[in-house]
This record gives structure tokens, sequence and C-alpha cells, in this order.
């Protein structure tokens, strides 16, 4: 059974930085691609940073150069490195794991940036 655990969420001033982590089980992270997706209040979730099991990451545009999503294979953790915070990266990011033509989910970690 695939388990998608996200911490690391919270409440941070405008210009901080969070870390964010995802503790995989069931699975090897190293095996498949993982990523995070965000969905904030009203709006469509979205993809915002993708990992291949090659280690190939890609990012979504308003989040280049300030995000960085990495993975710890000894930890079985995907983390996303999130720094310059805005208002707008206010939403809960989910973890997710492609496995096999499947999408797993993690239930999320909320993250607020206060201006």
């Amino acid at each position: 059974q695939v388990q998608l655990v996200e911490s690391g969420g919270g409440l941070v001033l405008a210009g901080g930085s969070l870390r964010l982590s995802c503790a995989a089980s069931g699975i090897s992270a190293s095996t498949y691609s993982m990523g995070w997706y965000r969905q904030a209040p009203g709006k469509q979730r979205e993809l915002v940073a993708r990992i291949s099991s090659g280690g190939s990451t890609s990012y979504t545009d308003s989040v280049t150069g300030r995000f960085t999503i990495s993975r710890d294979n000894a930890k079985n953790t995907v983390y996303l490195q999130m720094n310059s915070l805005k208002p707008e990266d206010t939403a809960v990011y989910y973890c997710t794991a492609f496995v096999s033509g499947m999408t797993y989910w993690g239930k999320g970690t909320l993250v607020t940036v206060s201006s």
C-alpha cells in the first residue's frame, strides 16, 4: 500500500523559506517520478515541481528559481525547498507519486504566506 505523508507546512512571512517533506512508504521514491502539487483557495490544483526517477527536475514558471525539489533515497523522502515565498504561494501542498499509470496523493500540508 502506497502512503505519502507530508510535513513542514506552516505560517511564514513573505520573503521567508520553508522546506516540505514527503515520506513515502510502500514504494521506493527513487524508482518513480514524484511531485508536488498545490491548491490555493478557489483555484485548480497545479503541478508545482516534479522529479523523475533519473533525477531530472521541472517546475512551473511561477516558482522557477525559488523552489527546489530533491530526493533522499536513503530516507525514501522527497523535499520541496521553498525560498522567497510570496503571498500567492499560499496553498495546500500535496505530495504525489506517479506509479505505473496511477497517481498517489498525500493528504496535504498547508502553507500560508503572510504579507
